[in-house]
């Protein structure tokens, strides 16, 4: 049995996954948790230093993702100051770790990700290609790799996310596919 961190998470998707397996696992983040189960509320940098085998990060990607690079100009200090979240993340005294993030500046101010998943690859049938920067684990191997017959469930006919905008579409669109939850605690579970 593992201890498991995931910091910035507030659905509970990839913590159930870990508890499914028996690991003593705890999400964090400012927010309260929407299942109720175990959950630090508060700033995750103040657990880093708690004992964690494994800690899996969802840092918000608001400052830092290419899909608003037209607004960067605007927010160079919000950029910095989450490029440094990142870093403390990357940096923990964890030995594994993944942190989780679109298509982002991290690539070119950090490094480079180690493997770029999409949900299609988990079993379900959307396009969200998501970064993953790891640290003593390996690559994720697709579990249930779907064929694209055109464009996935979640696109407009330009390839656009069908997501209208709303007071929750960032909430929505920043939880974590089941199936990529299960993948990284079935994979990444026993490296103890």
């Amino acid at each position: 049995m593992m201890r498991v961190l995931v910091g910035c998470e507030f659905s509970g998707t990839v913590r159930r996954a870990f508890q499914r397996l028996g690991h003593d696992a705890w999400s964090c983040d400012i927010l309260p948790a929407e299942d109720g189960g175990p959950h630090i509320q508060g700033d995750v940098r103040d657990v880093l230093n708690d004992g964690w085998d494994l800690a899996i990060f969802h840092p918000p990607c608001t400052h830092l993702a290419v899909s608003g690079a037209r607004h960067f100009h605007r927010k160079q200090e919000e950029q910095a100051e989450a490029l440094e979240f990142v870093r403390t993340l990357l940096d923990a005294p964890i030995p594994r770790i993944a942190l989780e993030n679109p298509v982002s500046v991290i690539s070119s101010r950090i490094r480079r990700p180690d493997q770029i998943i999409q949900p299609y690859q988990f079993g379900h049938p959307e396009s969200k290609k998501t970064c993953l920067w790891l640290k003593g684990l390996s690559p994720l191997r697709p579990t249930d790799e779907l064929q694209n017959r055109g464009r996935w469930e979640n696109q407009t006919p330009s390839g656009q996310n069908k997501l209208g905008p709303s007071p929750d579409r960032w909430k929505i669109r920043s939880k974590t596919y089941p199936g990529i939850a299960h993948a990284m605690a079935d994979q990444w579970g026993g490296a103890g």
